[in-house]
């Protein structure tokens, strides 16, 4: 699978158990599970992640994922997103969204910013955001924030 493409496939799960094992129509191979679905097919173009949002009747959103047999027909596998829609869910993202942008501001990469945040969330350490951290800190005694975002620019 293009590594480009797997951002856009983590937060999918299968809707219905009955997805998978999923088989080609025209060459008959079996995708026993989401996985292999995912690393054995191709992408339908480069640069093409092959998700399609859709409203159904009774899950609401779904995602249809186009993608390509090793044998070059296009199979679609139904998806929902796993996120957390309660309101606790909610309030992280937010919360999650704000600290996103409150680094950004402070002159560090939205990717960067999102991808260090992600691995302090899965428990990993963050050196960069220890930095900032005492960064921060060292702001807040002379003049706040606004004077660190200053002196970045």
């Amino acid at each position: 699978m293009n590594t480009a493409h797997q951002n856009w496939f983590a937060g999918l799960k299968s809707l219905s158990q009955s997805d998978f094992p999923k088989k080609c129509a025209c060459c008959g191979r079996v995708y026993q599970s989401e996985e292999d679905y995912f690393q054995e097919t191709k992408a339908i173009r480069n640069a093409h992640t092959g998700l399609k949002v859709a409203q159904d009747d009774d899950d609401g959103l779904l995602v249809e994922l186009f993608r390509n047999c090793v044998c070059g027909s296009t199979l679609l596998a139904f998806f929902s997103d796993r996120r957390d829609q309660s309101d606790a869910g909610n309030i992280r993202r937010k919360l999650f969204d704000e600290v996103l942008d409150y680094i950004v501001q402070t002159g560090v990469a939205p990717i960067t910013a999102r991808t260090e945040l992600l691995r302090v969330i899965h428990g990993e350490q963050s050196d960069m955001l220890e930095l900032w951290h005492a960064k921060i800190l060292a702001a807040e005694k002379n003049g706040g924030l606004m004077t660190l975002i200053k002196s970045q620019q």
